[in-house]
C-alpha cells in the first residue's frame, strides 16, 4: 500500500539535482518611494523659472551690460571696472564700504551679545527682548527718516543733541550773544580786542565799571534777565554789563536807564599785568562785583566766550561725523536681531559646565570668556557674517539720512551703483559694474554662511 504525501511534489530531476523544467521565475519589481521624477520637475519648474528670471538673467546681463560704454554700444571691456579703483569719488565710496564692514558687525555682534547675557539676569526679559527687537519691525526707510529728525542739528529739534546740550549744560553755562559787541564811540568806556571787550582804562577798587552792550537778538536775551542797575559805589571792584538799548527809542547812551536789562551769565575777568587774577560771573540784573581782590588798578575784561553762539551739540549731519551716525542707525536695527539669535544660542549651552566652573571658583567674567563665548563662537560667527552682507548692501539708511550736500562723504557702493545708473549719471556701463563688483564682496560671505549652515545639519 502506497503512502500519500502532502504538500507540493517536487520534481524528481529537481531531487537529483538537475534543471527545473518550469517556467523561470522573475524578480519582483522595487517600488519606489515617493513621487516620481516627473512630478519633482513638475513642481519645481515654476520656481526654478522665476529663479532664472529674477536672479540668473539679471546677473549675466549685469555681467554683459558691465563691459559696454554708458550708452551701450561701445565696448570697453573692463575699463569700467578700472574707473572704480581709479575715481577719487568711488575711492571714497569703497573707504565707506570698509568702515561699514569693520565698525557695524563687530558692534551689532558685541552688543547682541552683551544683550542676550543680561537678559538672562534680569526679571523683565522678555519685554526687555521685546523692546530691543522692536526696531525690526520698522523698515529701514522708516528708521531712515526717525534719524534723520534724531541728528537734526537744532536741540529744540534733534533728540541727540537736545541731549548733549542738557548734559553739558548742567556742568558749564552755554549762554552766549553771539554778534553782540560794545557800544561804540569815543566816550563809550570800553573796546573790542580781537572778539573780548576790555576797559580803555584801569579800574579799581570804589570806582563802578560800566560796561554798555548793543547788537543782542531778541530771542537770545535770556528769561531771566531782570532791569539792569547802577552798583554802588563800595570797597571791591564792582560793576554792571547790560544792553544799551531803550525799546521805542529814547535813553541816554552809556547810561543805565529803567526799561535796560543786565546781561546775566556773562564771565567777568579781572586782568592784572597781562594775568587773569580773579574771574566772576554777572547776575541776573548784569551786575558783578570780585572779592578777595588785592588793592591796585586792574583791567576788567569779557572773554570772547561770552559772545560765541551758545553750545548747540555736534553736527550729527556734516561731513565728519556722517558715517558715524548713519552706523548708529543702523546698530540700532539690527542689535535685536542679534541678541534673539545670541540668545537662542545661549539657552543651548549645557548648564552643567557653567556651573562646575563656578564650583571650581571662576569667577563670572571668567566664564563668561572661557566658556559662554567658545561655546557660542558658532552662533556669533553666523550673527558677524550676515551683519557683513547686510553693511555691504546697505542702501536706505544713507539715502535717507545723509543730505544731498553731504551724500558723497557718505557714499556706499550700493548707493553709488543706483546714483550711476538711475540718480541723474546715466552710465548702466558703470553702474553695472558696480553691481557685478559688490555681488563678487557678498558672494564668500554667502557662501560661508551656507556652509556654517549645513555644516550644523549634519
Amino acid at each position: 500500500m502506497t503512502e500519500r504525501l502532502d504538500g507540493p511534489q517536487v520534481p524528481p530531476a529537481e531531487i537529483a539535482g538537475g534543471p527545473s523544467t518550469g517556467p523561470a521565475e522573475t524578480p519582483r519589481k522595487q517600488r519606489r518611494l515617493g513621487p516620481s521624477p516627473a512630478v519633482a520637475i513638475a513642481f519645481l519648474l515654476p520656481a526654478a523659472l522665476l529663479l532664472g528670471i529674477w536672479v540668473v538673467y539679471p546677473i549675466v546681463y549685469s555681467i554683459f551690460r558691465s563691459l559696454f560704454d554708458s550708452v551701450g554700444t561701445g565696448f570697453v571691456g573692463l575699463g569700467n571696472y578700472a574707473t572704480i579703483f581709479t575715481d577719487g569719488g568711488m575711492l571714497t565710496t569703497i573707504r565707506n564700504n570698509l568702515i561699514w564692514v569693520v565698525v557695524a558687525p563687530i558692534v551689532v555682534t558685541t552688543l547682541g551679545l552683551i544683550f542676550a547675557v543680561l537678559t538672562e539676569r534680569i526679571r523683565w526679559s522678555t519685554a526687555f527682548k521685546l523692546i530691543v527687537f522692536m526696531p525690526m519691525a520698522v523698515s529701514l526707510m522708516a528708521a531712515g527718516v526717525i534719524f534723520r529728525l534724531v541728528y537734526e542739528q537744532s536741540p529744540d529739534k534733534g533728540l541727540a543733541n537736545a541731549v548733549l546740550t542738557t548734559v553739558h549744560d548742567t556742568f558749564s553755562s552755554s549762554q552766549g550773544y553771539p554778534e553782540a559787541r560794545p557800544r561804540e564811540g569815543d566816550q563809550s568806556p570800553v573796546a573790542d580786542d580781537g572778539g573780548a571787550v576790555v576797559t580803555k582804562q584801569p579800574a579799581q577798587a570804589g570806582q563802578p565799571v560800566m560796561i554798555p552792550i548793543v547788537g543782542v537778538k531778541q530771542g537770545l536775551m535770556p528769561t531771566d534777565a531782570q532791569p539792569a542797575k547802577a552798583p554802588a559805589v563800595g570797597d571791591g571792584l564792582s560793576g554792571v554789563v547790560w544792553f544799551d538799548f531803550t525799546p521805542g527809542g529814547g535813553g541816554t547812551s552809556g547810561a543805565v536807564d529803567g526799561s535796560e536789562k543786565g546781561l546775566p551769565g556773562m564771565t567777568v575777568e579781572a586782568v592784572q599785568n597781562g594775568q587773569v587774577t580773579a574771574t566772576t560771573t554777572t547776575a541776573g540784573d548784569g551786575s558783578f562785583q570780585f572779592e578777595g581782590l588785592a588793592a591796585g588798578s586792574y583791567v576788567v575784561r569779557l572773554p570772547k566766550s561770552n559772545f560765541e553762539a551758545a553750545y548747540g551739540g555736534l553736527s550729527w549731519l556734516g561731513p565728519t561725523l556722517i558715517t558715524p551716525a548713519i552706523i548708529g542707525a543702523f546698530v540700532w536695527v539690527w542689535a535685536g536681531f542679534a541678541m534673539v539669535l545670541i540668545a537662542a544660542g545661549l539657552a543651548a549651552i549645557p548648564r552643567d559646565a557653567l556651573e562646575a566652573a563656578r564650583i571650581d571658583g571662576a569667577t563670572e567674567w571668567q566664564v563668561f570668556r572661557k566658556i559662554t563665548v567658545p561655546l557660542l563662537s558658532p552662533v556669533l560667527l553666523v550673527v558677524f557674517v550676515t551683519m557683513i552682507i547686510n553693511t555691504l548692501k546697505v542702501f536706505d539708511l544713507v539715502f535717507i539720512i545723509a543730505p544731498a550736500s553731504v551724500q558723497p562723504q557718505a557714499n556706499v557702493i550700493a548707493l553709488e551703483m543706483w546714483r550711476v545708473s538711475f540718480g541723474g549719471g546715466n552710465n548702466q556701463g558703470l553702474g553695472s559694474a558696480l553691481s557685478v563688483f559688490l555681488l563678487i564682496l557678498v558672494l564668500p560671505f554667502m557662501i560661508m554662511n551656507i556652509r556654517r549652515f549645513k555644516r550644523g545639519e549634519s
